[in-house]
């Protein structure tokens, strides 16, 4: 790739400020329309608004770390830039698309990289009924949350939460309990790409529930359904032999 069509974004932070003044100085700045690669400096937070952000213009987007987990970037140096993105592996990512309704009937609509969660909004605890493409599978979780997950937002809030890190080629998403209280050994569940998971609040004027889309937080839920959406493709690159498949590996033998 032509190094003077690079699209540099940065986050606000010191480092990843330092970092786009060194590289534009080296390489100039490319407007999005006439770029062929988008250049992210900063986290995984960084990175996901970049995608969330670029998807219109259907670029790759090569991330280098100038944040602090960097999971979806690459280790940042400021030399070999052209050789780096010439040898670069490609995975492509779907998105969750999520659709909340309120308590208002207020329908609010947005897509998700990582993953759609459902969170408590007050001093109780939640109580959720879980449907699997339109048949009900668990009637009550009792829980501080749940959430949906794609593979490769399974090593995000998903793992914290002692869901599965999922392949990332796999055509699965993981349903994770966020700290259930009944039933009590409920760890979740492994369902098809294909799924279309709705989950619906009770009791919710005594028990408020968030919805959350890869940080988009919409309150006082009543409902979510929520679904991969294929016809969305994020085109993220990483150096050869440090992608997201192996780095999904090596969190799992750490």
């Amino acid at each position: 790739m032509p190094t003077s069509r690079i699209a540099f974004r940065a986050s606000a932070t010191p480092a990843a400020q330092l970092a786009l003044s060194e590289l534009t100085a080296r390489h100039g700045q490319t407007p999005l329309g006439r770029a062929t690669v988008v250049v992210a400096l900063g986290g995984d937070g960084f990175m996901l608004q970049t995608l969330h952000d670029t998807q219109s213009a259907g670029l790759p987007v090569y991330g280098m770390n100038c944040g602090t987990v960097g999971f979806l970037m690459n280790a940042f140096d400021a030399d070999g830039l052209a050789e780096r993105l010439a040898l670069a592996e490609e995975t492509v990512i779907n998105p969750l698309h999520m659709r909340a309704t309120t308590a208002t009937g207020r329908v609010v609509e947005a897509l998700a990289i990582n993953e759609v969660s459902m969170l408590r909004a007050g001093p109780q605890a939640a109580k959720l009924a879980i449907y699997v493409d339109g048949k009900l599978r668990l009637e009550e979780l009792v829980c501080d949350g749940a959430l949906l997950c794609t593979p490769a937002g399974s090593t995000a809030y998903n793992y914290s939460a002692h869901g599965p890190i999922l392949p990332i080629g796999s055509d699965v998403l993981a349903l994770t309990a966020v700290a259930a209280f009944r039933p009590r050994r409920w760890r979740g569940a492994l369902l098809p790409k294909t799924a279309v998971v709705r989950i619906e609040v009770r009791d919710a004027e005594k028990r408020p529930v968030m919805a959350d889309a890869d940080g988009r937080s919409v309150r006082d839920v009543i409902s979510v359904e929520i679904r991969s959406d294929p016809t969305i493709c994020h085109h993220v690159l990483f150096d050869p032999g440090h992608g997201l498949e192996e780095r999904l590996l090596v969190e799992q033998f750490a």
